[in-house]
């Protein structure tokens, strides 16, 4: 821990926004400086003594920050955090990234040629349950099939900060990047082609947008995934959180506890067990291994996800870790996902 501590401007109080800044707030290496939000949020008592500013532009050049915290709108992303590295300062950005794929690369552009450290929101990248699905589906060997979806059946707040975002982001790209990442980071192959569908069941949607999207992609070691995000106060609470990995040689698959609400930000990254199938077979053609329960209560909840990804953003700052591949594979998984709305759009399957 160094003795200076770094300033930092958080700009977008919405439920990500403020979750990051509590953890700015709590970590001993941070200091708020500022926040900036349009209009006048409400806010937790942990953040209300704070200068609260309107105008990003001038946050930046009145405070001065080390780090900026960006959580605002998707297409405002790419804007916000070349301007901040541009101003001298290091990036944390929610993703997606950006709205576009050449967006995206600006920013990397930018951190490279300014030296600055850009790190995104990939939260379940700071979750212990994901690392240990992703390690244990890499030990199985591939080819993969990827099934994995997170819809919501959204009412009342939830579903005003979908509606929200659906201004500028689908659901598949917003969620889908998450997901799309893990599925890279498992196989490491190169994916090749995307295909996918989408429906708007809500009235009153932006022109061209969904609540309902489902889209597969296939990489060229032969393994194959599907992804579906659904929001509104339409949607089923049936298998509304399924995350499946299966191999030649078995399966491993988070398994939530009876009872679980997909309204429940915590259901959304919390894991109960993960469960560890074996494929392989006896003389009787019985399996020859029981399954692997792996026990994973006690994992940290949501804010506690928060805390640990702004800790990264220290320790990626202060320890100098090199972020090529975290920003890179941030340009793939975005580009996955940009291809699966374009595919919803064109009803055409892309080639990547």
């Amino acid at each position: 821990m160094t003795e200076k501590k770094l300033k930092v401007l958080v700009v977008g109080l919405g439920q990500m926004g403020k979750s990051h800044a509590i953890a700015y707030h709590t970590h001993p290496g941070f200091e708020i400086v500022g926040l900036v939000n349009r209009s006048a949020p409400t806010l937790p008592a942990e953040l209300t003594g704070y200068p609260l500013r309107t105008d990003y532009a001038a946050a930046l050049a009145e405070f001065q920050p080390d780090v900026v915290a960006i959580a605002t709108h998707t297409n405002t992303h790419a804007d916000y955090a070349v301007a901040a590295i541009e101003a001298g300062a290091h990036v944390f950005v929610e993703k997606p990234l950006a709205a576009t794929t050449s967006d995206a690369q600006r920013v990397v552009d930018a951190a490279t040629a300014h030296n600055r450290k850009v790190v995104i929101g990939y939260i379940l990248r700071h979750h212990p349950s994901w690392t240990k699905l992703i390690e244990e589906s890499r030990n199985l060997g591939g080819p993969y099939v990827f099934r994995m979806n997170l819809n919501q059946q959204s009412s009342g707040p939830a579903w005003d900060i979908h509606r929200s975002t659906m201004e500028t982001t689908s659901p598949i790209v917003d969620c889908g990047v998450h997901y799309v990442d893990v599925m890279c980071q498992i196989t490491d192959a190169r994916p090749v082609e995307v295909r996918g569908m989408g429906v708007p069941l809500a009235r009153g949607l932006p022109a061209g947008m969904y609540n309902y999207g489902h889209f597969q992609v296939l990489f060229d070691d032969g393994s194959v995934g599907w992804y579906e995000a659904g929001w509104g106060p339409m949607m089923s609470e049936t298998a509304f959180f399924v995350k499946d990995v299966i191999s030649p040689n078995g399966s491993v698959s988070i398994v939530m506890d009876q009872g679980a609400a997909s309204a429940d930000i915590n259901a959304h990254t919390q894991t109960s067990r993960i469960l560890v199938h074996h494929a392989g077979l006896d003389a009787n053609n019985k399996p020859s291994r029981p399954d692997d329960w792996l026990d994973m209560h006690g994992e940290p909840d949501h804010q506690g996800l928060c805390d640990r990804e702004q800790d990264f953003v220290y320790r990626a700052i202060t320890d100098n870790i090199d972020l090529t591949r975290h920003m890179n594979d941030a340009v793939t998984s975005l580009h996955i996902c940009l291809a699966a709305d374009e595919s919803v759009r064109t009803g055409l399957a892309v080639k990547l």
